[in-house]
């Protein structure tokens, strides 16, 4: 064996049905007769039985509810009608986000056995697609922590290693897809929690640009920079999957003959000072970067020490924004039910009353800065390439990154991700290799608004890691 290409890692579970399958491949499969949106069903059903006691990806299961759809679904297909790409697929819903019959806890005593009287828009238009919401998925306590290891019910595992962090907040969304129990999960992100979840699991995670996926139904945590995403095992299955999810505001963006997609104009981001910077990992994703390029050195790589400059800026706006729209939503709570709180999101949450009213008005002047200078610097260049997380997924419960680039857990987790959550930009996460048998991920970064053409982009030139 060529000890210069090791063998591919493989998952610590057995994995699900649906791993390594497309939706593409799901679809012509029940085209030909050789499945049916029921038989899919089943089969997501008999994974989540073996895995999710493994894992603890989903907190509440209705495979009778989904049963009963897919029957509809497998009708309408014989009828001929097609709905698109998600007919008669199921899918996962992350648990902060409203659905009529099941229930959504937000990973919070304060919700346990809340039913929400209709469901949010985005799942709305899912059903509408033909998707088949199969269960609820774990989230981090109020979306508020990107470890995936803080909930009423529990920590989720991440199945590569069960002994590490999934990452958060949308945990049980990237252990169920990762695990093939599901092929394509709803996930939201306020300052990575798709994006996060998805480097560390080893998937495709898409965050669109703020607001063009309805927010209604979605339990806040941050208002003003906190949007639905995807979770998949491809840039097609996510595509398919946002189109859904946005209405068909993110359509497909023209096709590969656009020159605009044949040469990315792309800036290297350094992590310093956003992040710490293991090198194995920066390396690693570094050299996924030139792949996407199609270059064989660093010459095709603007240098990104511009938007370095920015880091203090960016962080210091995104912290005020994020702590005071957070404790706005929880102040009743810190103040009648502390109890009720896991130790360290209360923690967090009491941290964050000192906010000025001064400071969140300052912070919201300093995005509408950075926003006019980052509109400028993608006049330049088409996409920013940095890591999604500068490290492998750290073990359950730990808190901090030992070594020489010593740091706390949380803040190396989101450090090269809640910048664009604070600009609004959309923001993709793709599998880049490995480190340590453990999945790093390559992050792309791209204008205001230009969600779909990031993703044909990346649908068009990222290959999965050998």
């Amino acid at each position: 064996m060529n000890p210069q290409h090791p063998p591919r890692p493989t998952l610590a579970v057995e994995p699900g049905f649906f791993a390594g399958r497309t939706l593409a491949d799901l679809q012509d499969a029940m085209r030909q007769g050789a499945l049916s949106a029921e038989a899919l069903v089943r089969h997501a059903g008999a994974a989540i039985e073996r895995l999710n006691p493994q894992l603890n990806a989903f907190v509440h299961v209705d495979i009778d509810a989904a049963l009963a759809t897919a029957r509809a679904l497998d009708d309408e297909r014989a009828q001929g009608r097609v709905r698109g790409p998600l007919h008669g697929i199921p899918v996962a819903i992350k648990d902060n986000v409203d659905t009529a019959d099941m229930p959504t806890t937000m990973g919070a005593a304060h919700f346990l056995g809340h039913r929400p009287a209709a469901d949010a828009d985005c799942v709305a238009l899912l059903r509408a697609a033909g998707a088949i919401v199969i269960g609820k998925t774990l989230t981090h306590e109020f979306a508020y922590g990107p470890t995936g290891d803080r909930s009423v019910q529990g920590a989720s595992r991440n199945p590569w290693r069960t002994t590490q962090i999934t990452g958060g907040s949308s945990a049980g969304s990237a252990a169920a897809v990762a695990s093939g129990m599901v092929p394509v999960a709803l996930g939201t992100d306020t300052g990575g929690s798709v994006r996060v979840p998805s480097a560390l699991c080893g998937l495709v995670g898409f965050k669109p640009t703020h607001g063009r996926v309805s927010a209604q139904g979605l339990f806040p945590l941050s208002p003003s920079i906190e949007d639905a995403g995807v979770l998949a095992n491809t840039v097609q299955d996510a595509q398919a999957f946002m189109q859904a999810l946005s209405g068909g505001a993110i359509g497909a963006f023209a096709d590969a003959a656009n020159p605009g997609l044949a040469a990315p104009r792309m800036m290297w981001v350094p992590n310093a000072p956003f992040a710490i910077d293991e090198a194995a990992v920066t390396a690693c994703v570094r050299a996924a970067a030139l792949r996407f390029l199609g270059a064989s050195d660093d010459a095709g790589l603007q240098d990104g020490a511009e938007v370095t400059r920015h880091a203090r800026a960016l962080q210091g706006a995104l912290g005020a924004i994020q702590r005071s729209e957070a404790y706005a939503v929880h102040a009743e709570r810190v103040e009648d039910e502390p109890e009720k709180f896991d130790p360290e999101v209360l923690e967090r949450l009491r941290a964050s009353r000192p906010v000025q009213g001064w400071e969140y008005v300052r912070a919201i002047n300093t995005r509408t800065r950075l926003r006019a200078v980052f509109a400028e610097i993608f006049e330049r260049v088409d996409v920013l390439a940095l890591p999604t997380v500068a490290i492998t997924a750290p073990a359950l419960q730990q808190r901090s990154v030992a070594g020489p680039g010593s740091a706390g857990v949380r803040e190396t987790l989101l450090g090269l991700t809640n910048p664009w959550n604070l600009l609004g930009l959309p923001a993709i996460a793709l599998p880049a290799g490995f480190v340590d048998g453990m999945p790093v991920s390559l992050q792309l970064v791209a204008a205001e608004g230009s969600d779909a053409r990031l993703l044909a982009l990346a649908a068009q030139r990222w290959q999965p890691p050998a």
